[in-house]
């Protein structure tokens, strides 16, 4: 691989959200066994017509809000959108264990959510305090961007930070810069358009 990566490195991150169950279990039954969700509630209403995907694990990649820690516990095996303590601890309050991810805002952009890079440390500490979470790793969502370099740097900055706090994962690149995301450390990528085509416009 040009990135000097060995595949078995990277978990595919199949990003269904606005796709019906059907191509979902279409997408397990030809190997894909990792889902990534944006919305709580949409995928709530999925959820009990995938019961034949045993072996699948499901990421909620979007925002969280606190008065929906229960249901995401409930649905999810992995939040990659852990942002504050405060949503830490009514995860752990859950009491169902969950690995989970700490989104870093790494844009200035106001549609963004995430924890500021210099409030890792406490955040990473408050984390590792709750019984029931486990945390792996960082995610992150630069600006979009169709040049794949104009995003490189924000990747490379999620790196540093990785390495700067010893988290083994980083959840980072898309559809159209997971390449670049590849090279400069990604272990999960999260791919929709490239894997499902275009989604129905809402």
């Amino acid at each position: 691989m040009r990135a000097g990566r060995l595949r078995s490195e990277i978990t595919l991150l199949a990003v269904t959200k606005k796709f019906p169950p059907e191509v979902m279990i279409e997408a397990y039954e030809l190997g894909l066994r990792y889902f990534g969700e944006n919305y709580v509630q949409e995928f709530e209403t999925k959820h009990p017509s995938l019961k034949a995907m045993e072996l699948a694990q499901f990421h909620l990649i979007g925002h969280l809000q606190s008065n929906k820690t229960r249901p995401a516990s409930e649905l999810f095996q992995v939040i990659q959108t852990v942002d504050s303590t405060k949503l830490a601890r009514r995860l752990d309050q859950t009491g169902r264990r969950l690995q989970v991810m700490i989104e870093v805002k790494l844009a200035e952009e106001e549609n963004k959510h995430g924890a500021a890079p210099e409030e890792l440390g406490e955040l990473i500490e408050g984390i590792r305090s709750c019984p029931n979470l486990r945390l792996t790793g960082l995610m992150t969502i630069p600006p979009w961007s169709e040049d794949p370099e104009v995003t490189r740097p924000y990747f490379k900055r999620l790196a540093a930070l990785a390495r700067e706090h010893r988290l083994p994962d980083l959840s980072m690149g898309m559809s159209h810069d997971f390449e670049a995301a590849i090279e400069e450390g990604a272990t999960h990528i999260r791919v929709g358009t490239a894997l499902f085509g275009p989604r129905r416009k809402e």
